[in-house]
């Protein structure tokens, strides 16, 4: 693709036009994928040369008569464009500047015209996005998603020439609802201003759909406005940018995509799609049963960290895997394995997609497979934590899989099945930067399936713990249920078992 961009530009017709840019005359072409601009010396007196590379410094244009108002934006160390600074000007902060606009002055409307059209294609062969539906949750983390998006995304968007529809969610699962009915043709991306709870809602949406092979192609976008954020994290993690709403905009702007793994998490007849992460254990009681201390904001998850390491729970219970070339000597040899089904397909990960399915609803049934056909290992409990991964983070903060990657098809495992207090609240603390994985009390490994049969807390016959999928609570044995609590999508102690679709759906990602 990118080379398809690359030639597309270098086809197009090269213009070179008499200007004033900043009030200087000057000599400006549009070539390939470059503006630039050179002193004549009439008229105006001396004004520099400069030159911006538009996929990496512009973001849109817009025709106001004789003038053209390109907006830009680049990184401080390659920066010619953003502030219209001479093209020789070498070194500068690293860091983004905010977008300015740079005023081109031609010498008539209908050149104006011109170059504005040939600037805008030469946008559009980047791949960038021309509309997106933009979901907004005004509830999340700290509830400013309505005015990170008025503030913060629509300047930007606007300045790139996007059009929009923006809708808020007004209840749990909305954003499931509108993937699941939005007429998808009209727009070139789905775009979450939120944490990653609502683009789980959108994913599983979009796989509820009958037309769920085309709809899942769609890419989507998010914006950090949440609690975790851990997918924008990891998003920009890889591309060696900062955490920012700002570069969170820019790479949606900007149209680079990248494959993202989709998890099948299965019970039964229940299937729940997953994006990011799955625990069991010590991460999830923290996640989960810290919501009554959220008055405290980010502090709540190192108070409630250390008072669960203080009153340590182990749980029984046994983990089964497929693993992934390299693990194949971790745990023991499963001779046999019963199948799991969802929906009359067995689960797990299949070439042929003949029968994915849903035969009530048509909706994906998830990737499939004969057990039997793979080696299956085991680890046996008590367990103090299991944490499965999509994804790198699981939050601004929290590196829970180091070695994962975009698209590989593969899960990262991290599990803890015993370790002395002291050592647990080291551990704590080094999962900020993913070292806490090379601790000898930690395993950890990547699988291609992973099934989870969770048992009742170690000292209880009654009490079970919390598997939470994306910060959500799927299945609950603790024992502290009422009537008025959301009924849980999985049982607490049957087997639930977790499959990976190898790049099933896109999200735009720097580059």
């Amino acid at each position: 693709m990118a080379e398809e961009q690359s030639k597309a530009q270098a086809g197009a017709k090269a213009l070179s036009e008499p200007v004033r840019v900043g009030g200087s005359a000057a000599e400006a072409t549009l070539s390939g994928g470059e503006l630039a601009w050179r002193p004549t010396g009439g008229g105006g007196g001396g004004g520099e040369a400069g030159r911006m590379e538009l996929e990496s410094e512009v973001l849109g244009v817009r025709v106001d008569g004789r003038a053209l108002r390109v907006a830009t934006f680049a990184r401080g160390d390659d920066a010619a464009a953003a502030a219209a600074r001479p093209a020789t000007c070498g070194g500068g902060e690293r860091r983004r500047e905010r977008e300015r606009e740079v005023v081109v002055e031609m010498e008539s409307e209908e050149a104006a015209a011109a170059w504005g059209d040939a600037m805008r294609d030469r946008l559009a062969s980047l791949g960038r996005p021309k509309r997106l539906f933009i979901i907004v949750n005004p509830y999340g983390g700290k509830r400013g998603g309505r005015k990170i998006f008025q503030t913060e995304v629509l300047p930007l968007i606007e300045a790139a020439g996007i059009l929009y529809t923006m809708q808020e969610t007004k209840h749990r699962l909305h954003a499931q609802e509108i993937a699941h009915s939005l007429d998808l043709r009209k727009y070139d991306g789905i775009v979450c201003v939120s944490g990653d709870g609502v683009l789980v809602e959108v994913v599983n949406g979009l796989l509820q759909r009958e037309d769920w092979n085309t709809a899942i192609k769609i890419p989507l976008g998010i914006i950090p406005a949440g609690t975790g954020n851990g997918m924008v994290q990891s998003l920009v993690h890889f591309a060696g940018e900062s955490f920012s709403v700002y570069n969170a905009v820019l790479a949606i702007i900007r149209g680079h995509k990248r494959p993202l793994d989709v998890t099948s998490v299965v019970q039964g007849k229940t299937r729940f799609f997953s994006v990011l992460m799955l625990t069991w254990g010590l991460v999830a009681d923290i996640d989960i049963e810290s919501e009554k201390y959220r008055w405290m904001g980010s502090a709540r998850l190192d108070f409630y960290s250390l008072l669960r390491v203080v009153s340590l729970r182990r749980y029984n219970g046994r983990v089964l895997f497929v693993p992934a070339p390299g693990y194949e000597g971790l745990g023991d040899l499963v001779e046999q394995i019963s199948s799991c089904k969802s929906n009359g397909a067995s689960t797990g990960v299949q070439e042929d997609r003949s029968n994915d399915f849903n035969d009530e609803t048509c909706a994906y049934a998830g990737p499939s497979i004969d057990e039997a056909d793979h080696e299956w290992r085991s680890l046996d409990g008590p367990f103090v934590s299991v944490w499965v991964s999509g994804v790198p983070f699981a939050s601004e903060n929290v590196m829970t899989a180091p070695e994962a990657k975009f698209g590989d098809g593969y899960l990262d495992v991290a599990i803890i099945k015993d370790c002395p207090r002291s050592a647990l609240a080291g551990l704590m603390f080094q999962m900020k930067d993913g070292s806490y994985v090379k601790s000898p009390y930690v395993e950890y490994f990547k699988v291609k399936a992973l099934r989870i049969e969770p048992g009742m807390r170690v000292g209880s016959t009654t009490k079970g713990g919390i598997i939470d999928s994306d910060g959500e609570v799927i299945a609950r044995g603790d024992g502290s249920h009422t009537g008025d609590e959301i009924e849980h999508l999985m049982a607490y102690g049957p087997p639930i078992q977790l499959t990976v679709d190898q790049g099933l759906a896109t999200i735009f990602s720097p580059r």
